[in-house]
């Protein structure tokens, strides 16, 4: 299998890092196979592809997308590095209002599994980072919701003191209200 799955303290959250092959041209490696992804257990259609570039301190989320139209996203950096993260925002899940990060990077080059049902978001910890991630549904800007960045709930300990936000991220609601 050209990857190896890590499984995360959140259901469905994985840790993917691909076979890297090294030689004096560079590298190669594939990010994503959809026959490896099934025989895995992932059996999703990614409908779509975004790109974004932030500077260092931005946090981008915490972002989900409501029924019908709610996302999986597999998540990953081709420069420089975030402090990517992942929090259940399912009401009747057992994990409820946990979250756990992982350090996505151009050097190590893993991605991050998140299932439909977890909101996401990011921190740039590099000068800069291009994060690149497909969706599992359409942009669907009616069915866009998102949770606040520094929630109580989640108490997420971001790198960053003062991020650079979004006026829509710094409008988001906590968590509480969403699901309980």
């Amino acid at each position: 299998m050209p990857f190896s799955l890590t499984e995360t303290a959140l259901p469905g959250v994985l840790i993917i890092e691909p076979t890297v092959l090294i030689d004096q041209r560079g590298f190669f490696m594939e990010t994503y196979k959809k026959s490896e992804f099934i025989a895995a257990g992932l059996a999703v259609d990614f409908v779509q592809e975004n790109l974004s570039r932030s500077v260092r301190g931005t946090v981008r989320g915490l972002h989900f997308q409501r029924p019908p139209k709610a996302q999986a996203k597999l998540t990953r950096v081709i420069a420089g590095e975030v402090f990517d993260v992942a929090a259940d925002i399912r009401a009747d899940s057992p994990t409820y209002g946990q979250w756990i990060a992982v350090r996505l990077s151009s050097e190590n080059r893993k991605s991050l599994f998140i299932p439909a049902g977890y909101a996401h978001g990011f921190c740039v910890c590099s000068a800069d980072a291009e994060v690149l991630y497909q969706t599992s549904e359409e942009y669907a800007p009616e069915l866009e919701s998102g949770v606040r960045w520094d929630d109580p709930v989640l108490a997420i300990p971001w790198p960053v003191r003062d991020p650079v936000l979004s006026e829509r991220d710094r409008q988001w609601p906590p968590l509480a209200p969403l699901g309980h």
